[in-house]
């Protein structure tokens, strides 16, 4: 999976890390922090949306996520994903896709 390299616009002020208030999302070699309905991740300085290029489904994914999942969930544009295995995953006609 690709990520496009979408930087976030410099109005950006708040600084993400331990301490901000924002949810912070393991996702493989990095962490985003969750705000206002995207992801951010910071990447050479500044911060870039997390967001997947194209469509990727995860294949073999038989677990089920939803309330009571055991999985943390996080707010992303219309809908939610859920945090499983240093990636997300959201739900995306009738299959699981790697966000």
């Amino acid at each position: 999976m690709t990520v496009r390299h979408e930087e976030h616009p410099t109005t950006h002020e708040h600084v993400h890390g331990p301490t901000c208030g924002h949810r912070a999302v393991p996702h493989g070699d990095h962490t985003d922090y969750a705000h206002d309905g995207h992801l951010h991740r910071e990447h050479s300085g500044h911060w870039d949306e997390c967001e997947p290029a194209g469509h990727v489904a995860h294949d073999g994914h038989a677990h089920e996520h939803g309330v009571g999942c055991g999985h943390q969930s996080v707010e992303h544009g219309d809908h939610l994903d859920y945090v499983h295995d240093g990636h997300r995953h959201a739900e995306h006609e009738g299959h699981w896709d790697d966000h």
